[in-house]
């Protein structure tokens, strides 16, 4: 197999069956040792070289499947020879590593945007980083921080693999919000009442909602809003096109009871708190996308 440069992205897709997402789980040593065969691509998160275990993990953030870095360590000692294993899987031939593999992580190294995804849902974490560039996207996903989804595709199919991201875990109990579909409340509201309600002072809601001139109607969506989060999705864009990484927005999504609200900012202390639905993740990043200059 031809091998491609760091700075390819993978081939354009010339049928149907090719433009389809394309993914592949690997390991951490197998990850690295393709980044390598990629002349060295850097990988979306950092490693340190004196101690790489525990960099890796402060960047991922506790989880089920790495709780630190001792757990880490001996979980990755007991994985196979990544040279072996890719071979085993025909994606290694001789020293040629499989060119879709090297073309994806030479992406994921040379974008134009970068989407970062933070998600909890109940006791699990998800991080990826999605990298587009061109008519083509790269992605990158971890759970545990020891096995890895790759997958690369066009970014016709881009919205489809955002909304992957998003989807509840089916074994997370859902039920009834005391939320509803939609409404705007003042931010530092939201903020006094969800330290309210940490705090065991429930008491205090009624009186914050008076003094922001809110109706006391609105009382059980603050205590709603405030107890029932069970878990987060916050998105990253970055224009990565030049010298200088430029943040261009953040997204923030809570989980309640029934699912998903996204929090807008807007006016000049408001907050709409709107329920959306893992497909509509693709379009409240779409104005955030536009603003990254082609």
């Amino acid at each position: 197999m031809a091998t491609i440069d760091l700075g390819a992205a993978p081939p354009a897709a010339t049928g149907l069956l090719d433009a389809l997402p394309r993914r592949l789980s690997l390991t951490l040593p197998e990850l690295l040792f393709v980044a390598e065969q990629a002349g060295g691509a850097p990988l979306p998160f950092v490693r340190a070289a004196e101690e790489p275990d525990a960099e890796l993990d402060g960047r991922l953030g506790p989880t089920p499947g790495a709780a630190d870095a001792e757990e880490l360590a001996a979980a990755l000692e007991g994985l196979h020879d990544p040279h072996a294993s890719l071979a085993r899987r025909g994606l290694l031939v001789d020293t040629v590593v499989d060119e879709g593999l090297v073309g994806a992580v030479g992406l994921l190294a040379t974008p134009t945007v970068a989407v970062d995804l933070d998600v909890t849902a109940g006791p699990g974490r998800v991080r990826a980083w999605h990298r587009q560039r061109g008519d083509a996207v790269a992605s990158l996903a971890t759970a545990d921080g020891i096995v890895f989804e790759l997958a690369w595709f066009p970014t016709s199919a881009w919205a489809d693999e955002l909304a992957r991201v998003a989807v509840v875990p089916e074994d997370l109990r859902t039920g009834e919000s005391g939320a509803p579909d939609r409404l705007d409340l003042p931010y530092d509201l939201l903020d006094a009442a969800a330290e309210a309600v940490c705090s065991h002072r429930t008491d205090l809601l009624s009186v914050l909602a008076g003094q922001h001139g809110v109706d006391l109607e609105a009382v059980p969506v603050l205590t709603a809003l405030a107890t029932e989060p069970r878990g987060r999705l916050r998105a990253l864009v970055a224009d990565v096109s030049g010298e200088r990484t430029s943040v261009i927005g953040v997204l923030s999504w809570v989980l309640l009871a029934d699912g998903w609200r996204a929090l807008r900012p807007h006016g000049a202390d408001l907050v709409e708190v709107r329920r959306v639905r893992p497909g509509d993740l693709a379009t409240e990043l779409a104005p955030v996308l536009a603003e990254v200059r082609p």
